[in-house]
């Protein structure tokens, strides 16, 4: 099993590229571009998603699941979050009945 630690350093890597150039890289450009067009790519991705899902290509699902974590790793850095918070929020879950937990939302 692949551990977690391809996730951090993608982390790191998306950090640094918030302060590169736009011309430096796609992630960079992205980045300059602002918040609506990170979130415009991140629903642009989980529609691709869903269109492989309904389609049941294996091959594609991951692909496109590939792609939407990717850009949602942008926006997390994009509020300086990473990889770790969301670990940390799924280890905190972790055991938790799905029903209790939405219901733990609505009492927030």
């Amino acid at each position: 099993m692949i551990d977690a630690e391809v996730l951090q350093r993608l982390s790191a890597t998306l950090a640094e590229r918030k302060n590169a150039p736009k011309e430096s890289s796609y992630v960079a450009s992205l980045y300059a571009k602002g918040t609506d067009a990170i979130c415009k790519k991140v629903a642009e991705e989980a529609a691709e998603t869903i269109m492989a899902a309904k389609d049941g290509d294996l091959r594609h699902i991951v692909y496109e699941v590939t792609d939407l974590w990717f850009h949602s790793m942008i926006l997390l850095a994009k509020f300086g979050l990473s990889a770790d918070d969301v670990l940390a929020e799924l280890r905190r879950r972790e055991g938790i009945s799905g029903i209790e937990e939405k219901n733990a939302r609505g009492q927030k």
